[in-house]
């Protein structure tokens, strides 16, 4: 019997990444240290970081076919990803981010551009075939800058009419292979009609067959706060939500102890709320009301912080789905 997956449903995006000694003044040329592409977007660096790890995933998201397309496919099949409920649109072409890591302080800014991706995908062994393939719109593109001497990187996103998953392409998706699904909030209004297919399945199961679900809440956008109760949606196993620390300072949290003390009335009862607060560490606030708190790791260096919450969430999942719980998650 094949094992049961971990499928993570959003975004896939092409990163141009410039690595920078340090970051550039506007209206000035300069040369870069190094340039590269490389598979980006949420869900998609979820995958990654799950197959690494040696968890069985699969992705489900937009392509537009291209060379973009074909550049991430190869990559996520590189990371032995399920590629079968990838959505291709018709039209359009992938997001693309350029991405500016500065080298001096390791932060990294990114600049999104909707416009090469599967074959990324492919190239990295990442199961690919719950991509939603769609008629019309575009495929993201990001820019990015890195700067070697601190880290950072700034990413500056051109955002296309790329559709994304709809709930009739999740329809299609055979729930019986999976054990968790991860939903990164985007088109919320589509995503609870996923929650609720998943809890009819669920209702059908005993608690431990049943499909276990977490859903990311990262831009400061209303309508993806609904997410936080999961639209009323009644999951049997109770969800695990992350909160970026840009939503929590958006709601006025200067914290991540505050914010999620501020938030757990708002989402539904049993659940997790999980927030990471960059290097102070993150924090999580469970059903029995004990703030847990784990300190950040410090590395002796820093590479880059691209893609440092999407790892966060992969190794919470992958940490949560090696234990079937009798009940809600307590932490320990």
């Amino acid at each position: 019997m094949e094992e049961k997956r971990i499928l993570c449903v959003g975004l896939v995006v092409l990163d141009v990444i410039s690595v920078v000694d340090q970051y550039p003044e506007e209206d000035t040329d300069r040369r870069c240290l190094s340039q590269r592409w490389q598979r980006g977007g949420n869900a998609s660096n979820s995958c990654t970081v799950l197959s690494l790890l040696g968890a069985p995933c699969a992705f489900m998201g937009s392509l537009a076919p291209g060379h973009v397309a074909d550049f991430v496919l190869d990559d996520l099949h590189r990371y032995s990803v399920d590629l079968r409920y990838l959505v291709f649109q018709t039209t359009g072409s992938i997001p693309v981010s350029t991405v500016i890591i500065s080298e001096a302080t390791g932060s990294r800014t990114i600049i999104h551009a909707y416009s090469f991706l599967v074959a990324d995908f492919r190239r990295r062994g990442v199961d690919v075939s719950q991509v939603s393939w769609q008629s019309r719109g575009d495929t993201p593109c990001s820019c990015c800058i890195v700067n070697i001497s601190n880290g950072s990187r700034t990413i500056v996103l051109y955002d296309t009419n790329l559709p994304d998953v709809s709930a009739k392409d999740f329809e299609k998706v055979d729930l019986t292979r999976f054990k968790w699904i991860h939903i990164e909030g985007r088109n919320a209004s589509e995503q609870v009609k996923m929650l609720q297919r998943i809890e009819q399945h669920n209702a059908k199961l005993p608690l431990e067959q049943q499909i276990r679900v977490s859903v990311e809440i990262e831009k400061p956008r209303e309508e993806l706060f609904q997410l936080l109760g999961y639209g009323e949606v009644p999951l049997s196993h109770c969800p695990q939500v992350f909160v970026s620390k840009d939503v929590a300072k958006h709601l006025g949290f200067q914290s991540a102890a505050e914010a999620l003390r501020g938030l757990y009335a708002r989402v539904r009862k049993g659940a997790t709320l999980i927030c990471a607060w960059a290097e102070e560490g993150a924090d999580a606030l469970g059903p029995s009301g004990q703030l847990l708190h784990s300190d950040a790791f410090s590395p002796p260096r820093v590479v880059d912080t691209l893609g440092a919450g999407d790892t966060f969430n992969a190794s919470v999942i992958f940490s949560l789905a090696q234990v079937r719980p009798k009940g809600n998650i307590r932490g320990s």
